[in-house]
């Protein structure tokens, strides 16, 4: 699916990648809108975006596509309007990184049948225009949620991914991709976390902390506000997940604290197996 317009909400590093890629894919129009006009004139200077749309609606009303590149709470926000605007037969996807939320926002929006989620797993190096890449979301993995029974928009959504950014789409429910997300990005920050919150507070004083250490607690420097957003967002799939977590820790003490050798290597060498599996 390559739409003759496409609109884009959110012309930071995600939205200014999806919208500077459309152009280049040929899509004849890509409007772009934000509540930044520097990142409005920067994304018509690079030749991301035809036209800086003057308000959302205005944006959603000539789009046959809306990708909404907005943070969570804003997505929330924005969903409403866009089912009041939308045209028939237009689309409306988003980029948050947890789901079924979304999902479920969209459809009290009215828009189940018009939406489906999406969530492109690529990392960018900041969160600004200037740090948009046509090319990130080539060969990429994209999630996408429906939103009712009606696979067909997830569809179209999933051909719009893989058309115009030469991207990976995969169908999936919403909560199965929450449960993903959860162990493959999330649990991964809230350990990393845990350790770098335990050698602040319990670790001992003036240590310098070697390689492992800062390689393994490296996910704690990211942006609190956005980690904290993310993680009550798609809370039930990582307490889950912790509570897995937790059992796998306590096997370990069960294993340290008895000096259980078989124990202690058979634990250690579940680890080490899965991890190799990792490696090309």
């Amino acid at each position: 699916m390559r739409p003759d317009a496409l609109g884009v909400v959110g012309l930071g590093a995600v939205g200014g990648s999806i919208a500077w890629q459309a152009s280049l894919a040929g899509v004849r129009r890509v409007l772009g809108y934000s509540p930044s006009p520097a990142e409005g004139v920067a994304a018509l200077r690079a030749g991301a975006i035809s036209d800086f749309a003057p308000s959302v609606r205005f944006l959603v009303e000539r789009s046959e596509v809306v990708v909404l590149a907005t943070p969570p709470t804003t997505t929330f926000d924005l969903l409403p309007t866009v089912a009041r605007h939308l045209r028939p037969g237009a689309l409306c996807t988003d980029v948050v990184p947890a789901k079924g939320r979304v999902v479920q926002a969209a459809q009290r929006a009215g828009l189940a049948d018009r939406f489906a989620g999406s969530h492109p797993a690529v990392t960018l190096t900041a969160k600004t225009f200037a740090a948009a890449e046509p090319a990130a979301f080539r060969r990429a993995l994209v999630y996408v949620t429906p939103a009712s029974g009606d696979e067909g928009p997830a569809r179209e959504v999933a051909d719009f991914w893989a058309t115009v950014f030469d991207a990976d789409p995969v169908i999936l429910d919403a909560a199965d991709h929450d449960a993903i997300v959860a162990w493959t990005r999330h649990l991964p920050q809230v350990v990393a976390a845990l350790l770098a919150r335990a050698c602040a507070t319990d670790g001992p004083r003036g240590v310098t902390y070697g390689t492992e250490a800062r390689d393994v607690t490296r996910p704690a420097l990211a942006t609190v506000a956005t980690a904290r957003d993310l993680l009550l967002l798609n809370r039930e799939a990582v307490v889950t997940a912790l509570d897995d977590v937790e059992t796998a820790l306590g096997g370990l003490q069960r294993a340290l604290r008895d000096g259980d050798t078989a124990a202690l290597d058979a634990w250690l060498t579940d680890a080490a197996t899965w991890r190799r599996r990792l490696e090309p």
